[in-house]
């Protein structure tokens, strides 16, 4: 009787993990959606660090934040290896601005 209870017990914990694991590897189902009244400022310029072994530079942007463009400067993101990455930027939707978020592809 106390090995069917381990059994299940093993079992349910196994399903569980499981279930998380796919839920914390699974792309993100809502991203936010960040939109701008106005165009952003011109890039600002920035010194690119030297190459980093298994990181590649991501560039500053500006970011809406309160109303207003803020200067997010860039940083290194880890290297997914057979992706390359693929720099946020914003995009014009009539009127207004979108925020296109960096990814891997």
């Amino acid at each position: 009787m106390t090995s069917n209870r381990t059994v299940r017990l093993m079992n349910a914990t196994l399903a569980a993990a499981l279930c998380c694991a796919a839920t914390l590897t699974a792309a993100p189902a809502f991203a936010e959606v960040i939109i701008a009244p106005m165009a952003p400022p011109p890039p600002r310029v920035e010194v690119v660090p030297a190459p980093r072994a298994g990181y590649v530079w991501d560039q500053g942007r500006w970011r809406w934040a309160h109303g207003r463009y803020v200067w997010a400067p860039g940083h290194w993101q880890p290297v997914r290896v057979g992706y390359h990455w693929v720099p946020g930027h914003w995009a014009q939707r009539g009127p207004s601005w979108r925020w296109v978020e960096g990814h891997w592809a």
